[in-house]
């Protein structure tokens, strides 16, 4: 993201009585995705889109599509919500549906509920039940009207969060309140490969061959520089049809690559936007019949790998002397290099390799403007000292609650020894001009 501008208040996850419902956001399908407005009808209508099932063999629309389409909310108050969940891998996605009796505004109105946890790998099988908390609620943008998207975190049947429930510990540290002062702002630029379905080869590449190199392709136009631009754009507008705080989107350097911009978002609410939008991607994807990966080095050689740059800034950060305090933050995280490298995802040794625009895995560097380093703090922030900085660590499938919650964690509540700090100090070249007494 080029700046951090001021936070949406849809990061309170509430959805209003008084909002207008909007239409429904859907899709026509075949070889690839392709949303088509409607053409008849005034301008008013520019907004409605439709669902149509796959074409079959004969060229006939599947009868499934009036059933697609239905509104039911002339009929029933009842609503379906879609529980959406992390498995047990830590990037993968479940989810299952459920009615309720009635539209709600706030997920502690949603009931809890429970999943096998033996079939996603989170449980054993002799004790597989595992339960779903409602956390976040967003608008649906597959089935329309009051129906919601509920994002969950998981916990055992006494209300102890499992491994694989990140957002645990990410709330506890968004709700301390030293993090509550710095109201922490994020703004995550998340990468992903489309994929050709059977062959596992990016999307517009040749099957077992390679495209030109890279260089045409990074925002680029035109039917040999950009595929997947559909599945871009239908995947934009679903997120602000759910309420996701997207902020834009573009192609990226190898040629199958896009990235999405979310935020700027506070605390917890980074974490759950990016997941959500993640969700959307994935079934937007389905629907296409086109594979998404979120591995941050899909394709082995001279090609950009996948991230998910992360921008940053704390309340003290914003304010007058921020740079100052930007710099002390900088100092912390070089002290806890490998914890946050470990923490970024999976695979990320492929990609941060000092090449193709990243940093070395094993190396911590910051620096103005530059790209190629760890952390990069923009011209802007220097010259009007105050601003934000960026991390460039972090792989396209990181979990973003175990990101943000660790950014805040050591930037805002880790004590550093004296020591420590002027051994860091010395080793990145950096030198703090805030007090002694500042410093804890």
């Amino acid at each position: 993201m080029a700046q951090i501008l001021a936070p949406t208040t849809q990061w309170q996850m509430r959805i209003t009585k008084n909002s207008m419902t909007p239409s429904l956001v859907t899709t026509k399908t075949w070889s690839s995705l392709l949303l088509k407005q409607k053409k008849s009808g005034n301008t008013k209508s520019l907004s409605k889109f439709r669902v149509y099932a796959l074409k079959s063999e004969n060229n006939t629309i599947n009868r499934l599509e009036n059933l697609l389409n239905l509104d039911i909310t002339p009929y029933t108050d009842k609503i379906i919500a879609e529980y959406i969940w992390i498995g047990g891998s830590g990037i993968d996605l479940r989810s299952k549906s459920r009615t309720i009796p009635r539209p709600v505004e706030h997920p502690s109105e949603l009931p809890k509920w429970n999943y096998d946890g033996s079939s996603t790998g989170q449980a054993p099988g002799e004790d597989s039940e595992v339960i779903l908390y409602p956390q976040a609620i967003f608008k649906d943008p597959f089935r329309g009207g009051n129906n919601i998207l509920v994002i969950c975190d998981t916990y055992t049947p006494a209300g102890e969060p499992i491994p694989t429930n990140k957002r645990a510990r990410a709330a506890e540290i968004f709700s301390n309140q030293k993090v509550i002062n710095e109201v922490p702002w994020y703004g995550i630029e998340q990468e992903y490969t489309l994929m050709q379905t059977n062959v596992q080869w990016p999307l517009g590449w040749p099957v077992g061959g390679y495209p030109g190199p890279q260089g045409p392709y990074y925002c680029g136009v035109g039917a040999d520089k950009s595929f997947g631009r559909d599945i871009s754009d239908a995947h934009y507008k679903a997120c602000l049809y759910a309420g996701i705080n997207i902020s834009g989107t573009n192609g990226e350097v190898m040629p199958g690559q896009w990235e999405y911009q979310v935020g700027p978002s506070v605390g917890i609410e980074a974490g759950d936007h990016i997941w959500c939008s993640r969700y959307l991607l994935e079934r937007i994807t389905e629907q296409a019949g086109v594979v998404l990966t979120l591995d941050p080095k899909p394709i082995e050689g001279d090609w950009n790998g996948a991230g998910c740059h992360t921008n940053y800034s704390t309340k003290s950060m914003r304010e007058e002397g921020g740079f100052e305090v930007i710099k002390k933050a900088i100092l912390n995280l070089s002290l806890r290099h490998k914890e946050h490298i470990s923490a970024y995802g999976e695979g990320n040794e492929r990609r941060l390799t000092g090449k193709h625009e990243t940093a070395s895995i094993t190396t911590f560097s910051w620096v103005v403007a530059n790209r190629v380093c760890s952390f990069r703090v923009g011209c802007d922030t220097e010259k009007q000292g105050k601003g934000y900085l960026e991390d460039g660590h972090p792989a396209s499938n990181m979990d973003t609650y175990v990101l943000t919650s660790s950014l805040a964690e050591t930037t805002t509540l880790w004590v550093v020894t004296l020591e420590a700090e002027a051994l860091a100090a010395e080793k990145i070249a950096l030198k703090l001009l805030v007090k002694k007494a500042q410093l804890h």
